[in-house]
């Protein structure tokens, strides 16, 4: 391709400023469609340059959106943990956010078990509302000393099934290592997962919003981790737009072949 023209020049120098990152579909968008691509450049940059979070939370946010099973964009996490090591994260950090992303796999129990019993209720099979024993409180103590709320699916899960409630618990359990995520930092993860619309999870993401304002993260920080989360979109455009260049290219070549009579 020929070299850029001053004002393809200016324009990729505010996108690497914006976003940080220069790769084939952005050259192909600068190219083809390079409005959008200021346009999304902008929009792209405006949270990490408005909002509170650091450079470093944002990576983390980033690396958790492409690392999700709901997504596994391999080359944005190949980027954004690069970056997120750049700004500081360590192994244990990330290694905790791919922990945080493994837990979504709850989302679907979580949201299943609460539709089961609504309709179990409504072919009269009303659940057991007995006493908790005291092995199944001691559960709930641990989980609301861990968590402060009691959200509807824990009760759910611990009358219906005391002993997938504890292996369940253990997996939730707080392993936070010296170098680790905090609890604030694992709470803003966890609400972008809950947030990205891979696996928008309304009912998962009004707990985390909710665990937020009582760890007093402020709005402004949870505003960001929802602008972030949609930038997953643009994805599209990373899968598709190199594609379009090599269809480009194959449909280019077979022409120049076709007007030179072919192979002999």
């Amino acid at each position: 391709m020929s070299d850029l023209t001053p004002e393809q020049q200016a324009l990729k120098e505010a996108y690497v400023r914006a976003r940080g990152y220069w790769r084939p579909w952005t050259e192909g968008l600068l190219r083809f469609d390079p409005e959008f691509l200021q346009a999304y450049g902008k929009y792209g940059g405006y949270a990490a340059e408005t909002g509170p979070l650091s450079r470093k939370m944002c990576e983390l946010v980033y690396v958790a959106l492409d690392g999700s099973s709901t997504h596994l964009f391999r080359s944005g996490l190949a980027l954004h943990l690069r970056l997120a090591l750049q700004e500081g994260a360590t192994a244990r950090e990330i290694i905790d956010v791919f922990r945080l992303a493994t837990i979504q796999g709850l989302d679907g129990c979580n949201v299943g078990i609460g539709i089961l019993t609504e309709e179990l209720a409504s072919a009269g099979i009303q659940a057991d509302r007995v006493e908790l024993t005291k092995e199944q409180q001691a559960l709930r103590d641990v989980y609301v000393a861990q968590f402060g709320d009691w959200p509807e699916f824990c009760e759910q899960w611990l009358r219906s099934d005391p002993g997938y409630f504890a292996v369940l618990l253990d997996l939730l359990a707080d392993r936070r290592a010296g170098d680790g995520l905090d609890r604030r930092s694992q709470c803003l993860i966890s609400l972008a997962l809950n947030a990205c619309f891979t696996a928008l999870n309304p009912q998962g993401l009004r707990v985390q919003i909710k665990r937020a304002l009582r760890l007093g993260i402020d709005q402004r920080e949870i505003r960001q981790v929802l602008q972030m989360t949609a930038h997953l979109g643009v994805h599209a455009c990373a899968i598709g737009v190199p594609v379009l260049m090599e269809a480009l290219e194959e449909r280019s070549a077979k022409v120049g072949s076709d007007e030179n009579g072919g192979p002999e």
